[in-house]
């Protein structure tokens, strides 16, 4: 292992500058050298007379290799930087001796980069691995989506500086890990990849990979800086994944397994690729699951789900599984991880969702906003209508609602109107939501927008205020400019907008939906604002009402009304009350909608109906039916065709005595 020798010396120089040609530097050697014995006076010893010339040496270099204009100001911090090629001739002048655990749990519990640069320029000698390490930690406060935060603190820091210069002329003398791990953070720096720096790290990594003695994990953080830097086309990559598969899988730890499941999610480009490899993965980890950590269980699930394992669904299911018990201890950022695996996967875990339950109520104004959307998204895609959670979730939108992003507002809010539940503080939600809607309307991706507009009408609150500009033509463009665009089913939610205006709002006196953009039936193959009758329940009430009318004349199935919703059974009656046959148009004083209801259209934890089954019954009594329910927990529960006949006589015809045919 190297060892990094850092020495700080604080002074006043106004003769030293950045030089920007080979001339200036000389210049500046002349100057410094009339004035060297000048500096030994103001300072303490001869030592720093060499540590000047070093500064000016270091800044030339990086003048050479890092754009010149980003170094082109004086600073009164200076340091150098020596590699030893052990710690036996190094000293320390605190006398502390730390040993390298301490110092990286010091490191660990540092808060900004600021402070990682005060830490390492108050020590004098620390290993390559550790300045490596403490580049990754700046990484963490410094590097996001975006890129780098703040470049110019960065990389003008003396400090930071001064650790380039040691890594690009001492690379032959970094350790292994040192090596991998300081060009991985460099590239996430955004360092030149041209640069000198990063092409010798490279370099001296291509001699050591052609060796065939690093380990797993650094061959593993190698792919992966290889992979930011050139992207899956890499030559090196294949070489790696190649050592990496001939190393011995039954021996791995558990924290190489899933180093290798992150690089080869990088690194895959094509169905099928490497699959010999992850399958054994997949083997190997399924009996190692009970010995994953909350980390490594979030970076796995995480994986399969970008590789889209769908081949290992055992493994994703006992990983599932084996997260209940960790959901207290997961970050914010791990819990998005697993909730994205039971997610894609179509997984749900009653003991998983109960362990959120106790969870969201206690940290839904302390978690991440992106961890509770991903919560809000796993109880409205597995149909869980949690009150708990709900609760919870719509108390802390009212308060910190405007932090959010407005994808996050609508993942939000969507559950809601899907699940069909109104939280307590619904009045206090939907007020802030309108107060959002207001301020930043056209910051909302259209159909997020939409499908948030939407959900609202299911629980009967009413975007009056916006519907001008949905139905507006420049608003449908947008829509159909972005993916999915105009396809049946946004024009099936944009119909039923209309529809539930209509029908429950008389008063709107905006602009219509044209007529081109409606649809003629909500149920639809796949995504659909109606679900089909259970197959199974509705031949069961096909043969009670057989048995009750007398014959199948007397009632119609899946009738498609001129209003969109298809009914499951419709019955009509004259004035009197009599039944007319089914094809009958004429003389029809009241008709009946028979709502055949399956598990499918219920919450899946509780007997609520969802949003959209709950509008469509509301909507046809408004538009004249008698709407008669009958729910699948009712009728499975009925044991012979006297019970079933007796049960739809009191459901279809409540104040009527039993007729005999």
């Amino acid at each position: 292992m190297a060892l990094i020798n850092l020495q700080s010396f604080q002074f006043y120089s106004s003769s030293v500058r950045t030089c920007r040609a080979l001339g200036t530097l000389r210049k500046t050697l002349n100057h410094l050298n009339d004035q060297g014995r000048q500096l030994r006076s103001w300072c303490c010893g001869s030592s720093v007379f060499g540590i000047v010339l070093s500064r000016v040496r270091f800044r030339y270099v990086f003048c050479r290799n890092y754009h010149a204009e980003l170094w082109n100001q004086p600073n009164s911090i200076m340091g150098t930087v020596h590699l030893h090629r052990d710690a036996v001739n190094s000293s320390k002048s605190d006398g502390k001796g730390m040993d390298e655990q301490k110092l990286f749990m010091e490191l660990n519990s540092l808060n900004s980069s600021d402070e990682i640069f005060k830490f390492l320029s108050s020590l004098e000698v620390i290993s390559d691995t550790m300045a490596a390490a403490a580049l990754q930690r700046i990484c963490e406060f410094e590097v996001d989506d975006s890129g780098l935060k703040n470049p110019e603190a960065i990389l003008e820091n003396e400090v930071f500086r001064a650790l380039c210069f040691q890594f690009e002329h001492e690379s032959q003398n970094l350790s292994d890990t040192g090596l991998v791990t300081a060009l991985q953070a460099l590239i996430k720096l955004r360092v030149d990849p041209w640069s000198t720096l990063i092409v010798r790290l490279v370099s001296e990594s291509q001699k050591r990979l052609d060796k065939g003695q690093l380990t797993i994990r650094n061959l593993c953080i190698l792919g992966e800086s290889l992979l930011d830097l050139e992207g899956p086309g890499c030559t090196m990559l294949e070489q790696i994944v190649n050592q990496v598969h001939g190393k011995k899988l039954e021996e791995w730890t558990t924290e190489e397994i899933a180093v290798v499941y992150g690089m080869l999610q990088m690194s895959i480009t094509e169905e099928g690729q490497y699959q010999d490899l992850l399958n054994h993965m997949n083997n190997i980890t399924l009996t190692l699951a009970p010995q994953l950590s909350p980390k490594l269980i979030s970076r796995i699930l995480k994986a399969l789900v970008i590789l889209d394992q769908t081949q290992a669904i055992p493994l994703v299911i006992r990983l599932c599984k084996y997260s209940v018990r960790h959901v207290p201890r997961f970050t914010d950022d791990e819990l998005v991880n697993v909730l994205g695996a039971f997610i894609h996967f179509g997984h749900t875990d009653q003991f998983f969702t109960e362990a959120l339950e106790r969870l969201v109520p206690k940290s839904s104004f302390t978690m991440h906003p992106e961890a509770v959307s991903k919560v809000m998204q796993y109880c409205c895609r597995k149909l869980i209508c949690s009150k708990p959670i709900f609760d919870a979730v719509a108390e802390s939108f009212a308060y910190n609602a405007d932090k959010y992003t407005t994808r996050q507002i609508a993942e939000y809010i969507v559950p809601f109107g899907t699940l069909n539940y109104l939280p307590p503080s619904a009045p206090s939600v939907f007020r802030k939501l309108e107060r959002i809607l207001n301020a930043r309307f056209t910051q909302f991706q259209p159909h997020a927008l939409l499908n948030l507009l939407h959900s609202c009408t299911l629980i009967e609150r009413y975007p009056v205020n916006f519907l001008a500009k949905i139905f507006n033509p420049y608003f449908l463009q947008q829509l159909q400019a972005q993916k999915p665009g105009l396809d049946r089913f946004v024009l099936s939610q944009l119909t039923q907008l209309f529809l539930t205006v209509t029908l429950e709002c008389p008063f709107y006196e905006g602009p219509k939906l044209l007529p081109k953009y409606r649809v003629k039936s909500f149920l639809i193959p796949g995504r659909s604002l109606e679900s089909s009758v259970d197959v199974h329940l509705y031949n069961r009430v096909k043969t009670g009402l057989v048995d009750l009318l007398g014959t199948r004349m007397y009632f119609a199935s899946h009738v498609l009304t001129p209003y969109c919703y298809t009914l499951d059974v419709e019955i009509k009656l004259d004035e009197e009350g009599f039944v007319l046959p089914a094809t009958q148009n004429e003389e029809v004083h009241r008709r009946i909608a028979l709502c055949i209801d399956g598990p499918k259209r219920f919450c899946s934890n509780n007997h609520s109906l969802l949003g959209k089954e709950a509008i469509k019954q509301r909507h046809l009594q408004l538009l004249g039916y008698e709407v008669v329910q009958i729910p699948f927990f009712e009728f499975e529960i009925l044991d012979n065709s006297r019970e079933i006949v007796e049960y739809l006589h009191k459901k279809i015809f409540p104040h009527t005595y039993r007729l005999n045919w």
